[in-house]
């Protein structure tokens, strides 16, 4: 089981991170970030399906997501 990290301060709402992982379990956030991008969220609940590939960090332009196996 993996766990993904994201920088809520980091992240500019491109939403590579959404559109490319394969499982789907990122989402939008529905509360802004300190420089007002609604920053995008790991789906706790959905921990389990997380296989870790980390896609959703390659595909990060700000760097934004660790991701831990």
């Amino acid at each position: 089981m993996a766990h993904i990290v994201i920088d809520r301060d980091r992240c500019k709402g491109c939403y590579f991170c959404i559109e490319f992982c394969p499982r789907n379990i990122i989402r939008i956030s529905q509360e802004h970030n300190r420089i007002g991008y609604f920053p995008a969220e790991f789906i706790e609940e959905e921990r389990e399906r997380c296989t870790g590939c980390k896609t959703c960090a390659v595909m990060c332009p700000d760097t934004a997501i660790e991701v831990y196996k």
